[in-house]
């Protein structure tokens, strides 16, 4: 089944798109991840990137929709695939459509998160500088400086509260188009994101499992 998380910055998309995935024994695709390795990596698309990051801004929808096309075109997906981080805006969405001829239902989920929240978790999120994992806010000591890893944990240069106030306004311009988008085709279900991590996964999969059913009706 192919699977795509909407929400907020910090709204818990990665968390829970990783459960998703082993659950469903299909790859995460996170554009998170693949543009933060093109940041590692140093070329001078991986510097265009920092600096739209760091402004707070949307990496623009062609360079988007070529990452996820050729990850797309992996054989692992074939089974279906969780999509964090893509589409935001509505010309993805549609590029989506393109892209997933054939290749059965599409689920889009909403995790729904108010602002006030999201700015108190990204302010207190700390992120491993080797792994690239976000430290566990429920487990373990908050204060702590490293990860399991061994790698230190540090703030990212994009989870500011100045930065995330404006990751948000970015938000409410140009993805809230996409979820009305999803709405209105009756292919969106949203969840609410301020709940436990444990009780959100089990609302996604009550979700999946009922459109998994309706559909094989």
């Amino acid at each position: 089944m192919n699977i795509v998380l909407l929400g907020p910055p910090g709204a818990g998309k990665g968390t829970q798109a990783a459960g998703l995935a082993r659950a469903l024994r299909v790859p995460t695709i996170s554009t998170g991840d693949m543009l933060r390795r093109a940041v590692q990596s140093g070329s001078p698309l991986g510097l265009a990137v920092k600096a739209a990051m760091d402004r707070g801004d949307l990496v623009d929808d062609g360079m988007m929709t070529e990452l996820v096309a050729a990850r797309l075109a992996e054989p692992d997906t074939r089974s279906g695939f969780v999509l964090d981080g893509f589409p935001r805006t509505v010309d993805q969405a549609l590029s989506l459509d393109g892209l997933l001829q054939h290749r059965g239902d599409l689920v889009v989920v909403e995790l729904a998160v108010p602002d006030s929240a999201i700015i108190r978790r990204l302010s207190e999120r700390r992120v491993c500088v080797q792994c690239g994992r976000n430290a566990d806010p429920d487990g373990g000591n908050k204060s702590s400086i490293s990860c399991a890893c061994g790698g230190s944990l540090r703030q990212r240069s994009d989870d500011t509260e100045s930065v995330v106030r404006e990751r948000l306004r970015i938000y409410e311009c140009s993805t809230r188009p996409l979820i009305d988008f999803y709405r209105q085709r009756r292919a969106l279900r949203a969840i609410d994101g301020t709940q436990p991590a444990d009780l959100v996964t089990a609302e996604i999969a009550r979700v999946i499992d009922a459109v998994f059913d309706h559909s094989t009706n």
